[in-house]
């Protein structure tokens, strides 16, 4: 079978997109048109069948206009679905992906990137999870009131008492944790006490980029032996120390790294497709990135947006993992995690 007969005929999942920064930045009445014309076309070129959409909160709304923003973010969701239902649906429940993906429509699943918006206020996760969220993380780089974020490893603290109050409520809700972006003591906090499968949805291999965003190998097989998913970031930084010189052999050797560490069920593709975001977005969203940042914009040369997922098939194929493999690791695995979870 041909990569492109492979990627066609297998369900691609993409576990962070953050595409829902960069609609939201249109006027209302734009945003399903916005999708249509702009992201659409990209996520059918790509082949996507199921992706993830992150609401992830600027620092120019933090802290008074987070909530704000986080309810502007999923409703900008929901009016994306609403205006193209003949091509996507909003997905709670594992019935909704396999319908969706059935009638040849892509499943969109909301997520919450540091839950920003509802800090120490663990009652509000109910709310969230009724206006559709189904996975979230709750820290990015820096210190929240439920964790500290992966910048701040160097604290050595675990999940508050919020933040375990937090694991708890979205373990009870079927909500999917979310370990991406997590100091690496709350990543071993989260797996002594989690009882449900957690996953990872954009992180890389720290054995091959020794940079506080990725997981070790221990981490790896942790997330793993909880039953979830690790699903490789694409993210130029996180790949080789020369963010400039990243290539697609970058993107496979972490992807199979994390198979032979975490095993072939256990991984998936979280791209986290920045720069194809930030140069779609309009100010003041990007005022904060600068012309000369070439890191924060470096990107591995064809997959600087989805339209490039096929490379990864194609990649995958040529370093001879089997064709069920690739399937797998494409969207398989991440396409049966949440129809396990998402019941």
């Amino acid at each position: 079978m041909s990569s492109t007969s492979l990627h066609q005929r297998s369900v691609v999942a993409d576990a962070h997109n953050d595409l829902l920064m960069a609609v939201s930045a249109r006027p209302p009445a734009r945003w399903a048109a916005f999708f249509r014309e702009q992201w659409l076309p990209q996520l059918q070129e790509g082949g996507v069948g199921l992706q993830v959409l992150p609401v992830f909160i600027d620092d120019q709304y933090r802290p008074e206009g987070a909530l704000r923003q986080t309810l502007r973010m999923i409703e900008c969701a929901h009016v994306i679905a609403e205006g193209n239902a003949d091509r996507v649906a909003l997905c709670l429940t594992s019935q909704d992906i396999d319908q969706a993906l059935e009638s040849g429509r892509i499943a969109l699943i909301l997520a919450l990137e540091s839950m920003p918006g509802l800090d120490a206020s663990v009652e509000l996760i109910p709310t969230a999870y009724r206006l559709g969220v189904r996975i979230a993380s709750i820290a990015h780089f820096g210190r929240t009131p439920l964790a500290d974020g992966s910048a701040e490893d160097a604290t050595g603290s675990g999940l508050t008492s919020h933040g375990v109050a937090a694991l708890r409520e979205m373990e009870r809700l079927g909500m999917v944790f979310d370990v991406s972006h997590l100091g690496a003591s709350g990543v071993a906090h989260v797996l002594e006490l989690a009882t449900r499968p957690v996953m990872a949805t954009h992180s890389s291999a720290r054995a091959l980029r020794d940079h506080h965003r990725n997981l070790t190998d221990e981490q790896l097989r942790g997330v793993a032996a909880t039953g979830g998913v690790i699903c490789v970031n694409f993210f130029a930084p996180f790949l080789t120390e020369d963010a400039r010189s990243a290539t697609l052999d970058h993107v496979l050797d972490h992807i199979e790294h994390v198979v032979d560490v975490a095993g072939i069920d256990h991984v998936g593709l979280g791209p986290d497709f920045i720069r194809e975001v930030m140069t779609d977005l309009t100010p003041p969203c990007c005022e904060d990135v600068e012309p000369g940042d070439v890191d924060a914009m470096a990107a591995v040369p064809g997959l600087e947006g989805p339209r490039g997922l096929p490379m990864v098939t194609e990649g995958l194929l040529g370093r001879g993992l089997p064709e069920k493999d690739v399937a797998k690791i494409i969207g398989g695995n991440l396409h049966r995690f949440l129809g396990e979870f998402l019941t």
